[in-house]
């Protein structure tokens, strides 16, 4: 069974915790795509971990973990992260966990080139992380990065270092007219945090190909969302990779595969990080009720996420960008609070109003919501196990965006805890 788990919206969906909750289910479980610019939050009997880089199948000792050739590999924030778990008794050893040899590297100069960038922008700025991540793939589609099997080889490693600081150097000494690197800091970098993960790199694509051979089940575990893909999503205020799950066997390095389903993940809200069009954002003391409800700040950068009512416009388009077979309906125990929930069921673009996303950024930007409201439920449906407990409300709402986006809702969540969860079908 080969399995993608992905946001339909503008990330921040909760894919985290569900990907901890099936994980229970497969072999291995491969992040595809970004870097650490995002992050998944999980919550079970061990703890509360925040994963940016690491797949969430990493608190399973039993489930292989894989990032795969699509990412971009941060090593220093790679090997925080990997510490961290261990501080907190969670093993992470070669073969629990497994790194591409074609995965790319994020090095310092990729940050340092964000922020200076974002810095350059200012009020038009895109709302970047400043984690690198734009400039790591511009490089790489440029064909000038190192790739962490670049580590294994330590006769070249310096000499491509070389020539990559002394191309890179030109822009940012000569464009941003910022202090230069050199080869020496990077090269202590990459033996400071790269050495150590020298057991961990290995052709996973051979591995993965092996494991399906074995009819062993895979978990495709995407970063961000549709709405944040670089080619359909809100760009330019997009990630700099391809959030798809049609992605997701190019990304984990076995694009001959297929997938057999694909489940993706939407809040019982609206939420985003970042700058860049969101039309059905709150403002004031609405958002910040939803806000606090939800506990929306990011977990990557701890920002203060923008939120709003649910978009069924945006969130079908993503369902189907995404080729859906089902979703998971999570934060739902979120709403309790609301007399009345709004839902977004079409836009109101230049005075004409239309169910169909926008695929220009103007057009987005003019988009203004027009929403119906349905009964709030307005009790605390946390110990919620089956749908029998749901109250009814509840359910009318589930069933209103199973038809709004078209596409079966088959878990719904009702809390940050691994058992916190419905499955209806």
């Amino acid at each position: 069974m080969l399995t993608a788990i992905v946001g339909t919206n503008w990330g921040d969906e909760g894919k985290g915790r569900m990907v901890d909750l099936l994980s229970a289910d497969y072999d291995v479980v491969v992040r595809y795509q970004g870097g650490n610019n995002a992050g998944h939050t999980v919550v079970n009997e061990r703890g509360k971990f925040i994963m940016n880089l690491l797949p969430s199948g990493i608190l399973r000792p039993e489930t292989a973990n894989v990032l795969g050739p699509g990412m971009a590999v941060d090593l220093e924030h790679l090997y925080g992260e990997v510490n961290a778990l261990r501080a907190a008794g969670i093993e992470v050893e070669p073969g629990h966990l497994l790194l591409s040899d074609r995965a790319t590297i994020c090095l310092p100069y990729h940050k340092l080139l964000d922020g200076l960038e974002e810095d350059r922008l200012g009020d038009k700025k895109y709302g970047s992380t400043r984690r690198g991540i734009s400039p790591v793939y511009a490089d790489k589609y440029m064909k000038k990065t190192l790739r962490l099997g670049d580590l294994l080889r330590t006769d070249t490693l310096r000499g491509k270092l070389a020539d990559l600081v002394e191309w890179k150097n030109l822009v940012i000494e000569g464009g941003y007219h910022a202090p230069a690197v050199t080869v020496d800091e990077l090269m202590d970098w990459l033996d400071r945090f790269g050495r150590p993960f020298a057991d961990f790199i290995c052709d996973t694509t051979r591995v993965l190909s092996s494991a399906m051979a074995e009819d062993r089940s895979i978990l495709f575990e995407a970063q961000l969302g549709a709405l944040k893909d670089v080619d359909f999503g809100i760009y330019p205020y997009t990630s700099a990779s391809t959030t798809l799950s049609s992605y997701a066997p190019i990304g984990a390095g076995i694009p001959f595969a297929r997938l057999d389903e694909c489940i993706g993940i939407t809040k019982a809200y609206s939420s985003c990080v970042g700058e860049g069009p969101f039309a059905c954002e709150f403002f004031g003391d609405e958002a910040e009720a939803l806000r606090t409800a939800g506990g929306e700040y990011g977990a990557a950068t701890g920002r203060p996420r923008r939120v709003g009512g649910f978009d069924a416009v945006a969130s079908r388009y993503g369902v189907r960008m995404q080729g859906c077979d089902c979703l998971a309906l999570t934060k739902l125990d979120v709403l309790s609070y609301m007399d009345r929930i709004p839902v977004c069921v079409a836009y109101e673009v230049d005075g004409k109003r239309t169910d169909r996303f926008p695929a220009l950024i103007d057009e987005q930007n003019a988009a203004k919501p027009v929403y119906e409201y349905l009964p709030g439920f307005r009790c605390d449906i946390g110990g919620c196990r089956r749908w029998e407990d749901l109250p009814g409300a509840a359910k009318d709402y589930i069933r209103y965006i199973e038809k709004a986006v078209s596409c079966p809702i088959r878990y719904v969540s009702v809390g940050p805890e691994r058992d916190a969860c419905i499955r209806l079908f």
